[in-house]
């Protein structure tokens, strides 16, 4: 399916709207050297979008810079670089990444984060393609291309002062916003299948632990995902990975809305269920006539139907996750529906 493990890595996975949209952004900005910026919560694969814009025409190198792991006096060294003797410990000359990425691409990771000292000394390498190391008295020249990402909103750094205007518009020449993966859901089975191929082996997800992950809003995005399909591979030896091999976090989903959901049928009737339609032979198996209940006394068919209806109602409609709730298999929640006539 793939070449190998490294170019795995570097390709964005789904074919929702979403990402078929900025897959064919990417395929325009690949061949042409506008700066971009690339908006969207930590784990929506930025560097992925970044190093596929790059790999569409590689020329030079791909050089990322950490934003957010510059911090101190070593930041501007960092970026810049220095020469021998530029500060104490400064005993060799030191080429910055801006001079590493010099005919390639520098991906500022996490732009935001940069002081403002810095956003201006960044401001003049993008004008002016020149750039002086720490303690040098000339100028050097990098040219190269920019995509910087970062997890804020930078119109309103700029409003509060905290990012430059001139900045912010020299980077946001063309911008991609990716969205959070709960936001595109219908890419989770080939996001699965994508991760399961790198790990290699002949793994493969059950229905039930595909409902579930479906069910879940990964607030961590593509990145919790990765992790959690690697986490279901190494407590599991295979082939099929199950519920019992999802991660805390998603066992932790499950019990709050097991717990969610006995909280509320302990204070509320079944409800009617999209679909169901209710007739007097739904109150027993295969038709059967209902005996007559003792006053007081609710008959057991009927409360395991009122428990089945229930649970479709507060899943809506979602039999796996029902399924969970209820503490029953999917294929025994399939004969219930069958048998008090649920089944659309």
């Amino acid at each position: 399916m793939f070449a190998n493990l490294e170019e795995t890595r570097h390709v964005l996975v789904g074919q929702s709207p979403r990402t078929r949209q900025v897959l064919r952004l990417i395929e325009k900005l690949g061949k042409c050297r506008w700066p971009a910026l690339l908006l969207g919560e930590t784990g929506t694969g930025k560097e992925v979008v970044a190093r596929a814009i790059h790999n569409i025409s590689p020329s030079g190198p791909f050089v990322v810079v950490d934003c957010s792991s510059m911090v101190g006096p070593l930041m501007e060294s960092e970026l810049f670089g220095h020469v021998k003797g530029a500060f104490t410990g400064a005993a060799t000359t030191k080429i910055g990444l801006i001079e590493a990425a010099n005919n390639g691409t520098a991906f500022l990771d996490e732009i935001g984060e940069l002081p403002l000292d810095l956003q201006a000394k960044l401001l003049r390498v993008l004008q002016d393609k020149e750039f002086r190391p720490v303690g040098s008295l000339s100028s050097r020249r990098s040219d190269f291309r920019i995509i910087a990402a970062t997890n804020r909103d930078l119109a309103k750094e700029v409003e509060k002062g905290t990012f430059r205007r001139d900045l912010y518009f020299r980077l946001n020449v063309i911008n991609i916003r990716l969205s959070a993966l709960r936001e595109r859901k219908e890419d989770i089975p080939a996001l699965i299948q994508h991760f399961l191929t790198q790990v290699g082996g002949n793994y493969t997800v059950t229905a039930e632990a595909l409902e579930v992950m479906l069910s879940y809003d990964w607030p961590g995005n593509v990145r919790e995902l990765e992790n959690c399909v690697q986490h279901m591979v190494a407590v599991n030896s295979g082939p099929l990975l199950h519920v019992a091999d999802l991660p805390s976090s998603l066992q932790n989903h499950l019990i709050q809305k097991k717990s969610q959901y006995l909280t509320a049928t302990a204070f509320a009737g079944p409800g009617p269920h999209p679909g169901v339609v209710d007739s007097p032979e739904s109150f027993s198996p295969r038709g059967a006539a209902v005996p007559q209940p003792v006053p007081g006394v609710i008959p057991l068919m009927e409360l395991e139907r009122r428990a089945i209806l229930n649970a479709l109602e507060y899943t809506r409609g979602d039999r796996a996750v029902a399924a969970h709730l209820l503490g029953i298999g999917r294929t025994t929640l399939y004969r219930k529906l069958k048998e008090y006539h649920l089944a659309n």
